[in-house]
């Protein structure tokens, strides 16, 4: 498969693999959302999803309905209580009778108790992480930002876990031997600056073999790592500076900054999903935008067919 620069490209290369390989079946945690429903509504008229929704029915109706469902497209499990839904939506998938899990209305906590839970969650023995993905304007590849969600300060070994994570999705997405930028505020080594560090050993990790399938460069700064005019002024040569495909945040709190501000100082369409679980799972916010649910939904039916 050619490298996906697009999200409306990944969408189209989704529905290619759906129709050789089959549909994929999300099992929805707490599925009380209109909003919600009406992503999975395009994604199952695309031909990419079947569902599963787990909720007080009667509210899960309303939803369909309001979301221009039908309600004989759905398979519904009655669960009224928030936290039992995301222990029932895991199961689904656990028990292989669904394939990606994905938090509707209940809080995030609730989603990840079941995620995590040890009989029924979705736990690989692997470090799990959040990826942002973007297609921004001006940019000719698709932008993976991680982690900015769900781990907060990791250390080395999870940060080169976390980039592993990542390069496995972006081959998902076509995207052959993904350029990893670990950034900085600077792009030498202080020893002052423990990211910094982090950086130097994740590039001999990659080159030892540690982390696969990629090439991690660092430390960077975030213009050097996608800018190849800095990255030439700054006279850095590097086979990833200028050209990063995925950015290595040192921390949540820059990530989490960097990726809105992406959202929000450019023309953008944005997505996220959490990789390293034995099962796709997609975390949106409850103020996520459909296409950022329909685009985080396609997004986990491939990566399910690229594990497959």
């Amino acid at each position: 498969m050619e490298q996906i620069r697009s999200l409306s490209q990944m969408i189209e290369e989704t529905k290619k693999l759906c129709v050789t390989k089959g549909k994929k079946r999300i099992s929805v945690a707490m599925a009380e959302d209109a909003g919600l429903i009406s992503a999975v509504e395009e994604a199952r008229k695309m031909g990419l999803v079947e569902a599963t929704l787990v909720g007080d029915t009667p509210k899960v109706r309303a939803c369909i309905a309001e979301a221009g469902a039908k309600e004989d497209d759905y398979a519904i499990i009655d669960e009224k209580n928030e936290a039992r839904c995301g222990i029932v939506a895991v199961t689904e998938v656990s028990s292989k009778r669904a394939d990606i899990y994905m938090k509707g209305q209940l809080h995030t906590d609730h989603f990840l108790r079941g995620m995590l839970n040890k009989e029924a969650g979705l736990r690989s023995g692997k470090v799990i992480s959040h990826c942002y993905f973007h297609e921004v304007e001006g940019y000719d590849r698709i932008l993976f930002i991680t982690d900015a969600a769900f781990n907060t300060y990791p250390d080395l070994k999870q940060k080169a876990d976390i980039v592993q994570n990542t390069v496995n999705f972006a081959r998902a997405l076509g995207v052959e031997k993904p350029k990893v930028a670990c950034l900085a505020a600077v792009e030498v080594i202080n020893p002052d600056m423990a990211c910094t560090l982090d950086a130097a050993a994740l590039v001999l990790m990659n080159q030892r073999g540690q982390i696969r399938n990629c090439v991690v460069d660092g430390p960077l700064a975030l213009d050097n790592a996608v800018s190849g005019e800095a990255a030439r002024i700054k006279k850095i040569t590097s086979p990833v500076a200028g050209k990063a495909e995925v950015l290595l945040v040192p921390n949540i709190d820059a990530g989490n900054m960097l990726a809105k501000a992406v959202v929000y100082f450019s023309k953008n369409e944005t997505a996220g999903v959490i990789l390293g679980a034995a099962a796709p799972v997609i975390l949106t916010s409850r103020a996520d935008s459909p296409q950022a649910k329909l685009l985080s939904i396609a997004a986990s039916v491939m990566i399910a067919h690229h594990a497959s």
